[in-house]
């Protein structure tokens, strides 16, 4: 019963947080056109400041911890190469970039850390999760919609790859990450008036993010989703976290740590997932049924993980 608990006070204040958004949108108080400023705000500015804030405060001499990174790391190169591999094999060329995001790609920063929030008040070193995981995420969605899409535009191959590449760079997410090292390793002094104001902006994250999916959710879409994103849902919430989790914890990862491989593999696939899918040319009607379904089966997926390896005494 304490793990059944444990798993369900972890889990239902996020869902519920985007039931309210859901609500919220029902009673005509809020609309997609709020979700997509919202969605637009948390991605450049708030979600950035989050894991600036977050990864400076890793003591990266003391107790950075360079063999969960490393796994954090290798699990989602090794998960993205497999999904990659697999799906050029048996999925329609045009839906190739599409299914393989589906596949491995998590909102791992955003209901991520807000899992691990909600249950230790804090991330800690599970922060390194996102460090290890989000810049992969990024740029291989890039790369594989790009060399599997059609040609957008009418654009060489090169152009595209400079393009992406350019993409990548200055991609909101990966500078957050970046800056956030670079303040750890040089042990960037914050005056305290600052350091409030990027923790207000930071703390707006959660909250706004979730609420915003929770406004756009559509369960027809959902339930009426495609064969090829059904089974990209299953090896994203069920198969990765199968595989991995295992192997996690027989190399001695705990508590927020173990939580943090835990939403890295099973968290539902991020909403950015159908933006880059549309504006590189992808399957996006594919990548949209992915993240509507992950998003609606992940409420009993994840928390039959965290009962799990709770009452394992993981976590």
């Amino acid at each position: 019963m304490d793990s059944f608990l444990y798993s369900v006070n972890a889990s239902l204040p996020i869902f519920l947080t985007m039931a309210a958004g859901l609500g919220l949108r029902r009673l005509g108080l809020l609309d997609k056109h709020f979700a997509d400023v919202a969605d637009q705000f948390v991605f450049k500015v708030t979600l950035p400041l989050m894991l600036f804030e977050q990864i400076r405060a890793v003591d990266v001499y003391n107790s950075f911890d360079g063999g969960y990174l490393a796994f954090c790391a290798g699990v989602t190169l090794t998960s993205i190469l497999v999904a990659w591999a697999l799906a050029r094999r048996f999925v329609p060329k045009r839906s190739v970039g599409a299914f393989v995001q589906a596949c491995y790609r998590s909102s791992a920063a955003i209901l991520g850390l807000a899992f691990i929030q909600n249950i230790y008040g804090s991330v800690g070193m599970a922060g390194l999760m996102v460090l290890g995981s989000v810049p992969l995420f990024n740029l291989f969605a890039v790369v594989v919609l790009t060399l599997e899409g059609p040609d957008a535009g009418g654009q060489p191959l090169k152009a595209r790859l400079v393009s992406a590449a350019k993409g990548v760079a200055a991609n909101p997410i990966i500078l957050g990450i970046l800056a956030g090292l670079a303040a750890a390793l040089i042990r960037l002094p914050v005056p305290t008036a600052l350091d409030r104001v990027l923790e207000n902006f930071a703390g707006l994250t959660t909250p706004l993010a979730l609420v915003a999916i929770g406004v756009t959710f559509d369960f027809k879409a959902a339930l009426g989703t495609s064969k090829l994103a059904l089974i990209a849902s299953v090896v994203k919430l069920m198969v990765l976290p199968a595989v991995f989790l295992p192997l996690g914890a027989a190399l001695g990862f705990r508590e927020q740590m173990f939580m943090g491989l835990i939403v890295m593999l099973g968290s539902p696939c991020t909403p950015t997932s159908y933006v880059m899918a549309k504006t590189l040319g992808g399957d996006a009607p594919l990548a949209a049924s992915a993240v509507m379904l992950t998003t609606l089966a992940s409420s009993a997926s994840l928390t039959f993980w965290i009962f799990l390896w709770h009452s394992l005494g993981v976590l």
